[in-house]
């Protein structure tokens, strides 16, 4: 890569107080995973930017703070509205700098920001804000300046599931994005601002997370930090933050156990799995990456999971078709393609896919999607997140042995039950997770969505996403 070409453009870099800012720190480049080519670059954020960013926030906060919900509600609508009538812009930024295709981008990383920017505004429109209990007044206020850290794999979902929150509860935001998908940040901050949200409301500082996420989580007068990314990144996040005891709300990293009971349509349960372990090419916390499926039915199961992974064409993510584009950066597709290796050295059964790059796809990067069977649920490729399209197929002897191992990971943020529904929903209650399918329920945006374990604390989403962000105080008298 090129760090010296000079006939880059730069990404507006910062949003503070209402207005683009190129920046001074030093250039961060934005590749395409597709070819490995650098669209452009932004700045990564200096200490006196993060500060001006900071101070914008605390500055918006007393007006903000005390505009009504009502208010609030209506301008998060505006800006549903705007992600909506630019929803094309967004999943072409979106597909160009993380490799999602562009049928995925419009439906998910576009669709589902729109959706639940507008669960959010109908849960705080229910929400109780304040309660008389005994003889006490209970309120609910905001907790003043949020520092947000988002991720590449969701760019802009990930945005809104914080942002739209924090500001329907009353607080301002500082929000870094992940440096290698920045664009549908500053998009997100235009829209608002032409939904008209008020200057220092919403503040976008560009930059890695060792340096700017670092320094946010630190910086003495913000008022809370909340992280989506990896479990590793988010115990150095809460030890940043910890000098000021702040509020830390964090959702890590996940290994999602879809367990197939013996009566399962496994018709049905094969083409859910598959979808939800290869979608986003597995670049998701909720991935249902192992499947555990009765001993007796493995090899059923694994017959129906090889012809359904034909319909996986992998592809250019610009293509219409292409159900699994690259992986969102090379040293994710190294990282990968080194879980593949390990699956095959450690004895799982490999079922379709394996090792290297996809024929006809020497650049790029791209790698193959991966079945494995007969898979050790303690080794290493059914215990660690992978974030790539690698599904492991898990038998299992009874029920207990099924909640065994399903548990048995240091994560516990998803899963999914595929079976009778009693008998699918007593499993479900056992399960050590923040939210479950029961068979192919369908997605609900005011459902609480977070992990146990070290998948993290906090909830995003519904009442409890914009409890979150809020203090309580009670007034007796």
């Amino acid at each position: 890569m090129n760090s010296h070409r000079e006939d880059l453009l730069p990404l507006p870099s910062h949003w503070i107080d209402g207005r683009a800012v190129i920046g001074r720190g030093p250039r961060i480049e934005v590749v395409n995973p597709a070819d490995g080519s650098v669209t452009g670059f932004v700045h990564e954020a200096t200490a006196e930017e993060l500060d001006d960013a900071v101070a914008a926030a605390h500055a918006a906060f007393p007006d903000w703070s005390a505009t009504s919900p009502q208010d609030r509600i209506v301008i998060m609508r505006n800006i549903a509205l705007g992600m909506q009538e630019r929803s094309e812009e967004l999943a072409a930024a979106i597909t160009l700098e993380m490799g999602a295709p562009i049928s995925f981008s419009r439906q998910a990383q576009v669709g589902f920001p729109v959706a639940s920017t507008l669960a959010a505004a109908a849960s705080a429109e229910t929400y109780t804000w304040s309660e008389e209990v005994g003889n006490s007044l209970v309120l609910r206020e905001p907790i003043g300046v949020v520092g947000a850290v988002t991720p590449w794999n969701f760019p802009l979902q990930q945005l809104v599931t914080k942002v739209v929150p924090a500001m329907l509860g009353g607080n301002t935001v500082v929000l870094k994005p992940s440096e290698s998908a920045p664009a549908g940040a500053r998009l997100f901050a235009e829209v608002a601002a032409g939904a008209g949200l008020p200057a220092g409301v919403f503040n976008v500082v560009q930059g890695t997370g060792p340096v700017v996420g670092d320094a946010l989580a630190r910086h003495p007068r913000i008022d809370m930090i909340s992280f989506t990314g990896s479990t590793r990144a988010g115990r150095s996040v809460a030890a940043a933050a910890s000098g000021t005891v702040k509020r830390v709300a964090l959702e890590l990293g996940g290994k999602a156990a879809h367990i197939v009971l013996p009566e399962a349509d496994l018709d049905f349960a094969v083409q859910r799995g598959l979808a939800y372990a290869w979608s986003n090419a597995g670049q998701a916390c909720g991935a249902y990456s192992r499947m555990l499926v009765p001993e007796h039915l493995q090899q059923t199961v694994v017959e129906k999971l090889r012809a359904a992974a034909a319909q996986y064409p992998v592809g250019a993510p610009d293509d219409e078709t292409t159900r699994i584009g690259p992986l969102a950066s090379e040293a994710q597709r190294a990282r990968v393609d080194g879980y593949i290796r390990r699956g095959v050295a450690d004895g799982a059964t490999l079922v379709f896919g394996g090792p290297g790059r996809p024929e006809g796809f020497e650049t790029g990067a791209y790698v193959r999607p991966t079945i494995f069977s007969d898979v050790d649920p303690d080794s290493a490729i059914a215990q660690e997140e992978i974030f790539g399209p690698v599904l492991t197929v898990i038998p299992y002897g009874d029920d207990d042995h099924a909640v065994e191992i399903a548990n048995g990971t240091v994560y516990g943020l998803n899963a999914a039950v595929t079976g009778a529904e009693d008998h699918a929903m007593a499993i479900a209650r056992r399960l050590r997770v923040g939210q479950v399918d029961v068979n192919g329920g369908e997605h609900n945006f005011q459902a609480p969505f977070g992990g146990y374990k070290q998948s993290g604390n906090g909830r995003e989403m519904g009442h409890a996403g914009i409890e979150e962000f809020l203090e309580t105080k009670a007034i007796t008298r």
